[in-house]
This record gives structure tokens, sequence and C-alpha cells, in this order.
């Protein structure tokens, strides 16, 4: 009987939980190459142990983790960014991470933000309606309240944002 085998079936999960594992995994290579830039090659630094606990803690191998100090100790010019925008509805988003190539990035993320109904914000735009919390993440001030189709068309943009590759966090101050 053609299509009953059990290895088709579990090739085709295999692989999107590999894809899956995948991104994740180069999220947090550009978080310790980051991290490890910050410390200035110092493994010891409480951002470089942070970093590679939270590798260790998504079931990174150690190989890839010291690959990816080893990488960023050599060199390779990756930084954070942040990007302000507001999406449909008027809502105010944030977006963070890691970048080689700050223009491609700004003009990938325009480009996705003008298909899902968003612009681009100057800086000190949308940083207004967020405050951070104690653990460093973003919360909002005021949040404010969407309708149904707007809030439709920001799940599809915060989706598609943190499907970008150089995209680490999404916040958005939308109830």
């Amino acid at each position: 009987m053609a299509g009953h085998s059990k290895w088709a079936k579990l090739k085709h999960t295999k692989g999107k939980t590999d894809a899956q594992k995948a991104k994740h995994f180069s999220k947090l290579v550009r978080f310790l190459t980051i991290e490890i830039k910050k410390a200035k090659g110092d493994r010891t630094a409480p951002g470089v142990r942070t970093a590679i606990e939270k590798a260790r803690a998504a079931n990174m191998p150690s190989d890839n983790i010291e690959r990816a100090l080893q990488k960023a100790e050599g060199g390779g010019e990756t930084e954070q960014v942040v990007y302000e925008a507001y999406g449909p509805g008027g809502c105010a988003l944030i977006i963070e991470g890691y970048t080689d190539s700050r223009n491609r990035t700004s003009a990938e993320l325009k480009h996705l933000l003008g298909l899902h109904g968003g612009t681009l914000a100057n800086p000190g735009a949308a940083m207004w309606a967020f405050q951070k919390n104690n653990e460093g993440k973003l919360e909002p001030l005021s949040p404010i309240e969407l309708a149904q189709d707007d809030m439709q068309k920001l799940a599809d943009l915060v989706d598609a944002l943190e499907e970008h590759d150089d995209v680490n966090d999404v916040y958005t101050n939308a109830a």
C-alpha cells in the first residue's frame, strides 16, 4: 500500500521541528555573539554566562555553543538594533534584533511593515509607550484597544516579523 510508510510521516514532522530548532538556534547564536562582544571576549562575564545557559536550556549542542563563541571572538560585525514602528490601528511596536547590515535589515523590515499595514517610525517616536521592567523586558505604559480586524492584522504582522532572521523580540502596546 502506497503512502502508509511510518518514515514518510516522520520525515515531514521531523523536517518541520528541525527547521524551528534551527531558527531558534540561529537567534541564540546571534545573542551569544553580541554578549561575547560586549564582554570583550571574557567568557566568565554574567551576560555571556546567561547566554550560554539559555542556549543549553534550549538543548543546543555544546559544539555549536563553542563554535559560536570562537566565531564571535574572531571577528564578524554583528550589532544589536532597535527599530520603532507603528502597526495597524496606530499601536506602537518596538522591534529588537541583531544584524550584520543595518541597511539591509531596515529595508526588509520596512517592506514587511508596509505589507501588513505598518510604518517604520523615527527613533523615540514609539518608545514613550513602553517602560522596562526588572528583567529588562519592555512593558506597555498604556495599552490601547484595537478593533478585531486590526488585531488580526497586528497578529499577522508580529508573526511575519518574528519569522525574520534578524528579529529577536517584538513588543507592542496593543491590549
